[in-house]
């Protein structure tokens, strides 16, 4: 009996967890900084190097999807690795950026951990628009 049970079961149990809907596309089109946010977001918490390469430059784009896994991404591009993080973009530069409408460099705050210990860091990101959507261009350097 449980033998039928597990056999019946295992499949029903597959389908499930096979047909679970995919995270949504980044569609944040007005607002780089949401842009920004959900980029670091996919590719640090969701793990997804797809979806974070679909909001860059084809440039960028095709660099980071060369790196195929999101460790090597963090680890090579950025110089961070995290096993939870909080981001923040920095707000106090929206009305400047309003200014430019084409183009935004934005500052992007990150609280996470890594290994049990606690890290907090800082990236800028130099954003544009192409075909009125905003795309990461460039990882910019360290500020400090």
């Amino acid at each position: 009996m449980n033998k039928i049970f597990s056999l019946l079961c295992l499949p029903l149990f597959v389908l499930l967890v096979g047909c679970q809907p995919k995270e949504k596309p980044i569609s944040e089109i007005d607002n780089p900084e949401k842009v920004a946010v959900a980029f670091f977001h996919a590719l640090y918490n969701e793990r997804d190097v797809e979806k974070a390469a679909s909001v860059c430059a084809p440039q960028l784009a095709r660099i980071i999807l060369h790196y195929k896994s999101p460790s090597a991404v963090a680890r090579h591009m950025f110089n961070m690795s995290f096993d939870e993080v909080i981001i923040k973009p920095d707000d106090s530069g929206v009305k400047v950026r309003e200014q430019f409408k084409e183009k935004a460099v934005i500052t992007i705050y990150f609280d996470g951990t890594y290994q049990n210990s606690n890290f907090k860091d800082v990236k800028r990101i130099s954003m544009v628009q192409l075909n009125d959507k905003w795309v990461i261009d460039k990882i910019l350097k360290d500020p400090f």
